[in-house]
């Protein structure tokens, strides 16, 4: 009997803690103009199991509603947050986030990943897998450019669903 009431009082304390996360602020992932829909799949997996936002803006390589979008994100691809905006200068005008706030990953970054100072309403920027980032939104913001690092210099870049993973896990990791 008093196991079931200690029991009670703890789902009640988890109530109350819930309850007072601020649901407005949360952790988004941008993908501008990806191009391929199985990288997009698996990031959209990785938002729905962190509960993130997932943002694409125009023009994507695919039809959002491709089958390949779904098999990546497997049963998961229903649930993902997802908003769309047909450029970057719709989302800049539409979302208006802070400065400090987005980070633009790219291989040749001058920060590391593990140096930035991610907050709970950060932008998380990743550009499609065969350019990468315009150079139009990346030179306004030369000192929020990031990179992952590699040991390899055979290694060019990482594939974009895992360089996003692993930046998400970063920049989560002191919003636990």
């Amino acid at each position: 009997m008093r196991h079931q009431l200690n029991t009670k009082i703890a789902c009640k304390e988890i109530k109350i803690l819930v309850g007072s996360i601020d649901e407005t602020k949360q952790m988004k992932v941008v993908l501008v103009a990806p191009e391929i829909p199985h990288n997009t799949g698996a990031i959209g997996r990785t938002c729905v199991a962190l509960d993130l936002e997932l943002i694409l803006i125009n023009p994507l390589g695919f039809d959002i509603d491709d089958a390949r979008v779904a098999r990546a994100g497997t049963r998961y691809w229903k649930y993902v947050n997802l908003s769309r905006y047909e450029s970057w200068l719709d989302f800049i005008k539409s979302r208006k986030p802070k400065r400090k706030d987005m980070f633009f990953f790219e291989e040749n970054g001058q920060n590391s990943f593990y140096k930035a100072d991610y907050s709970t309403d950060s932008y998380l920027v990743f550009g499609c897998e065969s350019k990468g980032l315009p150079h139009e939104i990346l030179e306004p913001m030369a000192d929020r450019i990031f990179s992952l690092p590699m040991r390899n210099s055979k290694v060019k870049s990482l594939n974009l669903s895992n360089a996003a993973t692993a930046a998400i896990y970063q920049a989560m990791r002191d919003h636990w």
